[in-house]
């Protein structure tokens, strides 16, 4: 992990990316700082983790074979899917591969993400992001409204 502290203020966009393929994670870094995000990267499985558990990200782009030979070794995909809904539901969550059609809802469905897309497509990276996070906005809307009057009103469960 890297060792340097970077603070995120409440005017941070927070992403986090993890790449092995350094080519992409350049390309996706890039898009994500052009569209505003402040991006932190994970070397590790387990710095994924302690950077997921850390800071609420708004965006975290993962891809398929970080860290990994195959997809079913990519340990970072495996625990966010075991997370509960409530440490994940913060972030819009996309995993890019070769592997996937570009917004296929059923195999970001299968994966536990908001959104696929194909490596193929990464220089329409900043389009893909701006359409799979107002996507989940829209999605989830009722979702965080609920969840804002529950924190607001003090209820407890």
């Amino acid at each position: 992990m890297n060792g340097s502290f970077d603070f995120v203020s409440n005017a941070d966009k927070p992403a986090l990316i993890a790449f092995s393929t350094p080519e992409w994670m350049e390309q996706v870094k890039l898009a994500l700082q052009e569209l505003g995000y402040k991006v932190h990267t994970a070397a590790t499985h387990s710095d994924f983790l302690i950077r997921f558990s850390q800071a609420h990200y708004q965006v975290v782009i993962l891809e398929e074979l970080f860290a990994a030979n195959t997809p079913d070794e990519n340990l970072t995909l495996k625990a966010r899917a075991n997370m509960p809904g409530s440490q994940r539901r913060h972030a819009t969550v996309l995993l890019v591969g070769n592997s996937f059609q570009t917004f296929t809802p059923i195999e970001a469905f299968k994966q536990s993400v908001h959104a696929v897309i194909n490596s193929s497509e990464l220089f329409l990276m900043k389009q893909l992001v701006e359409k799979a996070v107002a996507d989940n906005d829209v999605f989830l809307h009722n979702f965080r409204e609920v969840q804002n009057r529950i924190f607001t009103s003090g209820t407890r469960f």
